[in-house]
């Protein structure tokens, strides 16, 4: 492996945000951490994040010869480190030495340990040999055409064999791995993967749904050569579709067939007979073959699948032979000094051969439910109940009943199944869930189907969890109280940008899982439910303290120096264009979603609507009460929110409003800009440059002869600050930080008639650029989240309530910002109200496959 690496020298290896690693530079790494490892060869357990240090950890362990087990991050491995007591435990690069020597027995030729839970849910690890890994790298990367020009991100966990055989494949022959840990939904997934240009993406068949529905029709990608589909079976007109699309826009789809106990691929679909068989797997791969075998128990309907007519022999089950059969499985580690116990690999799946020497999987055998007399395959049950729109996981209870879970209460589910069985309706069991439930590689958790069937019927849904199910329920729940939204639109599966939220709720969202979790990851905003969990299982509380992310401080401080200034407390002026700043970057990350284009633009003009639409409220109000709050009062061009474009300017309350009327203002010219589909496409492709390309147009506006003219501060003019926020969020890198940071400098210099004020606008917007959250007393935390939360209400009724105080001006302050956090709390009562009425008018099918749709848009790891 070394000598490899370094034949290969300063060609780029691996690709992460902040750098790029040559293949000489990996091998001095990896060979490093080999020697941490030291000489006596060992079994060494890896928590598999996708990132640098265990890419490095890895290749380090295999190169010092040792026996690797690779563990799902945040997952429950308590079992598997019991049972097989690993003498090492390598979290990054940096061992973590359980034993000086080893307690094992290790065959010369385990190399790697991959677990494969299978429909049981007992732990069971698949052993790989250097020669199944090495044989098998090599047959994908012929089939692949993979060469030292291709590039390949990692969009599935090192933990999953699909995700290894991407790095093992390119690795083997000098090509380039894009690093990163995000998923396809996340707009800086995209960011990274056109920047080092990206040729090649994985992805298991709820990838490819979530492509279609987050816009990645619309992207323009000129270095993609080809997609690849593994991980399961995928619907025919979806293969169809990204057949179609990769013949329109120059890059081909490769779908495939393996399994962990092959390493990983077995056979593949040549990209040409995408379109016309997209139900085949294709042919073997190089070096591998296949065989049909005779079974007795095959469907009774198999739905015009099989030809009654066809040669013996072109139906069976399929066997597999080639040098990637694992050498066995091992459930103890007595089986760690095992040679090769097989030989050949009985996949279990029933298959056809055509004439055209392609295989076509039409059934399972152990997805043979024997129920009434009648043979059923689960599998085309599934696949009936999902053309009806329905997801849904099958199983057979043991005790002649037909287990089916689904989402939803859609009242077709169990027509459609008796339908396409023959069963009567009372050999069907419906489970309705809030989401089916998925192992970690994203496959079906057959094990859970048939716990939560062994359940009363009324304890199912409810049924008492414990560890990562429970925190799951709890964050559930949090999503839908925030968000309100109904609990089953909440699953597993969503996130917090998936499910819609914004810069309004994000404070709430924050406070709330910061509770929970008593400290948030990087990005949490667009991580799973699922996932949120496992990085809190995967942790233990550390101190007293909380977490707050910087943009939320940010919002709270800054309107507490906005009140305090205007109260007279302390002049400390500054927070409103801080507050700009905050809202570029939350435009950014909440707005600027992978979804279409025309979603886009309707949530951002909801966004836009829930800040004019209390401003103008909270205006009329004061219009219609103004004389008894003496001159505080406003006129027609404030309840327009123009007052600063059309006048009067010497109002008494012509600065009242200003940073909301540029707000709304701005948002509605960014929502016009993306709506320019070529502009949303560049977008897509280059968020930081067209944050940067922004960013020097405010500049230049504020450097243009009306750009620090008289009330040029406190007009649409000051923009660059929202643009320096937008910015902020996309620069994912050290040298896009030091550039937004250069912006800021250059922008603030001379711009406000006070040096005081510039340096604590700069300082505010720097914690912005550099700083992801902050460390605090829990209880500050929670204060903080709720100012914050209510800074829009805040910034509205002080205006009217500090007044009210006189010289008392601590108590003018504190009043300003309760009166906020109250008006703040009312208006969500409100809401949840009128929502609860309105959930309670939508009952149709329609919506509930909506509702079902939405709750599906994020990604589910595979």
């Amino acid at each position: 492996m070394l000598e490899r690496f370094r034949a290969y020298g300063s060609r780029p290896a691996v690709l992460v945000p902040d750098r790029v690693v040559g293949y000489a530079e990996l091998a001095d790494a990896v060979a490093a951490t080999a020697d941490r490892l030291g000489p006596v060869r060992r079994l060494v357990a890896i928590t598999a994040r996708n990132d640098l240090a265990t890419l490095t950890g890895y290749l380090g362990a295999l190169a010092g010869g040792h026996a690797v087990l690779p563990l799902t991050p945040g997952a429950d491995s308590t079992e598997l480190l019991d049972r097989h007591a690993p003498d090492v435990l390598l979290d990054g690069t940096e061992p973590d030495q359980r034993r000086a020597g080893t307690r094992h027995r290790l065959h010369p030729e385990l190399t790697l340990l991959l677990s494969t839970s299978g429909s049981t849910g007992a732990p069971k690890l698949v052993r790989l040999s250097a020669t199944n890994l090495t044989t098998n790298a090599a047959a994908i990367a012929e089939y692949l055409a993979i060469g030292p020009d291709d590039r390949a991100i990692t969009s599935l966990p090192f933990a999953y064999c699909y995700g290894l055989s991407v790095v093992h494949s390119h690795l083997f022959t000098g090509a380039g791995l894009i690093v990163t840990d995000r998923s396809v939904t996340d707009e800086q997934f995209w960011t990274q993967f056109e920047r080092h240009g990206g040729t090649s993406l994985a992805g298991v068949p709820y990838t490819f749904e979530l492509l279609e529905r987050t816009g990645f029709a619309e992207r323009a990608l000129p270095r993609l050569r080809y997609l690849t589909q593994a991980g399961g079976r995928m619907e025919p007109q979806r293969v169809r579709r990204f057949a179609q699309l990769g013949a329109d826009r120059g890059w081909q789809l490769f779908v495939m067939y393996g399994a962990t106990e092959a390493t990983a691929r077995m056979a593949y679909l040549p990209p040409e007979l995408a379109a016309r068989r997209p139900e085949s797997i294709g042919r073997p791969i190089p070096g591998g073959e296949f065989r049909l075998d005779p079974v007795d128990e095959q469907p009774d309907d198999t739905g015009g699948r099989d030809d009654p007519s066809a040669e013996a022999g072109t139906v069976g089950e399929l066997v597999y032979r080639g040098p990637n059969v694992m050498l066995g499985y091992a459930t103890g580690p007595a089986d760690l000094a095992a040679g090769a116990t097989v030989h050949e690999l009985r996949t279990g799946d029933i298959a056809r051969r055509d004439p055209d020497g392609l295989y076509q999987v039409i059934g399972r055998r152990n997805r043979l439910a024997k129920l009434f007399g009648l043979r059923i395959d689960l599998q085309r049950v599934e696949s009936a109940l999902a053309a009806a729109g329905i997801p849904a996981i099958c199983v057979d209870d043991g005790a002649g009943m037909l287990l089916v879970a689904v989402t939803g209460s859609d009242s077709r589910a169990e027509r459609v199944v008796t339908e396409s069985t023959g069963l009567p309706a009372t050999a069907v069991r419906l489970l309705r869930l809030d989401a089916l439930p998925r192992l970690p590689n994203g496959k079906p958790d057959l094990h859970r189907v048939r716990a939560l069937g062994a359940q009363p019927a009324a304890d199912v849904v409810a049924a008492p969890v414990t560890g990562a199910a429970t925190t799951v329920a709890a964050i559930r729940t949090a999503y839908a109280e925030v968000l309100q939204l109904p609990l089953d639109r909440v699953g597993e599966q969503a996130s917090f940008v998936g499910l819609g939220g914004d810069s309004l709720t994000y404070v709430a969202m924050s406070v709330r899982l910061e509770r929970l979790l008593h400290r948030l990851p990087g990005g949490w905003h667009t991580m799973t439910v699922a996932e949120l969990a496992a990085s809190a299982q995967s942790r233990t509380r550390r101190g007293i303290g909380a977490t707050v992310e910087t943009s939320v401080a940010l919002r709270a401080a800054a309107i507490v120096l906005v009140v305090s200034a205007h109260a007279g407390l302390f002049q400390w002026w500054g927070g409103a264009h801080v507050l700009l700043a905050v809202a570029g970057y939350n435009f950014a990350r909440f707005r600027l979603t992978g979804r279409p284009r025309t979603q886009r633009i309707g949530q951002l003009a909801r966004t836009t609507a829930w800040i004019a639409g209390p401003t103008i409220a909270w205006v009329a109000v004061i219009m219609v009460v103004g004389g008894v709050l003496g001159e505080h009062y406003y006129g027609w061009s404030n309840l327009l929110l123009t007052q600063k474009l059309l006048g009067p300017h010497d109002s008494p309350t012509a600065g009242h409003l200003w940073f909301v009327e540029v707000l709304v203002w701005i948002l509605i010219g960014a929502g016009t800009l993306l709506a320019i589909p070529a502009v949303d496409r560049w977008q897509r492709r280059r968020p930081f440059a067209v944050a940067a390309t922004v960013l020097l147009a405010g500049l230049a506006v504020r450097f243009g002869p009306f750009g620090t003219g008289p009330g040029a501060t406190y007009s649409l003019l000051a923009f660059w600050f929202f643009a320096l926020g937008w910015a902020a969020a996309a620069a994912t890198d050290l040298p896009r930080r030091l550039l937004v940071t250069a912006g800021l400098v250059v922008g603030l210099l001379g711009y406000f008639d006070s040096v005081g004020r510039g340096l604590l606008v700069g300082i505010g917007i720097a914690g912005l650029i550099w700083l992801p959250n902050l460390r605090c007393p829990a209880l500050l935390a929670t204060s903080v989240g709720a100012v914050a939360e209510a800074s829009l209400f805040v910034y509205l009724v002080h205006w009217q309530v500090y007044p009210l105080f006189g010289d008392h001006r601590g108590f003018a302050v504190a009043a300003s910002l309760l009166a906020g956090v109250a008006c703040t709390r009312a208006v969500t009562e409100i809401r949840r109200a009128a929502r609860q009425r309105a959930g309670g008018r939508r009952n149709s099918p329609a919506t509930h496959t909506e509702q079902i749709s939405e709750q599906s848009y994020t990604i589910e790891r595979a």
